[in-house]
């Protein structure tokens, strides 16, 4: 596919829909005559050209979008595309001020892999939850953002349970408003096809 008409198509698809985040497979949709070589040429081109940046390997974020706004989240979300994501861990903490330093990643947890991935635009480290779906979804809630974010309590029982720092808490804070639930464990067996 030309350059000019794949732009096109990128241009059209952030105005309209405001999406500026893809995986190579939606890409393969977006310039579905490209199979193959054409596809990886394109892509290419693109790169080159300063269109796309490849945010991490299969994941390419539009690169003149005005849409910015939480683009790392976004990333993280196209990243671990059909698992259960929400904001943890010190990110979360950090967010209700229980914590006083930024993290310098976004700390993310998921049904999908764990790792680490430092991208053009912030660092994501993922960290593998065998908690069930019905769990995620009470425990964690929508902020108007690309990920849901952890309850005080369940980021707190998560930094517990990952076994990580503990000691730069503030537990004066951490304590205070929102009750903490000590015995939030449930069963579920069941879980849907995904998000």
């Amino acid at each position: 596919m030309k350059q000019i008409e794949a732009a096109k198509r990128l241009i059209s698809i952030d105005r309209d829909e405001e999406v500026c985040v893809f995986t190579k497979m939606d890409l393969k949709t977006i310039f579905r005559e490209d199979n193959g070589h054409a596809l990886d040429a394109t892509l290419k081109g693109l790169l080159r050209a300063n269109i796309l940046t490849r945010a991490v390997n299969g994941v390419y974020v539009y690169a003149l979008t005005d849409h910015r706004a939480d683009l790392i989240e976004h990333i993280a979300r196209a990243m671990r595309r059909g698992e259960y994501n929400y904001v943890s861990l010190e990110s979360a903490l950090s967010e209700y001020g229980v914590i006083s330093q930024v993290p310098m990643c976004l700390t993310v947890m998921t049904t999908g892999r764990r790792g680490r991935y430092q991208t053009p635009f912030g660092a994501v480290e993922f960290t593998h939850t065998e908690r069930q779906w019905v769990d995620i979804i009470h425990d964690a809630v929508e902020v108007g953002r690309p990920l849901k974010l952890a309850k005080k309590h369940v980021a707190w029982r998560d930094l517990k349970r990952t076994g990580r720092n503990i000691y730069e808490i503030d537990e004066d804070l951490l304590f205070d408003g929102e009750a903490l639930e000590e015995n939030d464990d449930h069963t579920h067996n069941t879980r849907p096809g995904g998000p």
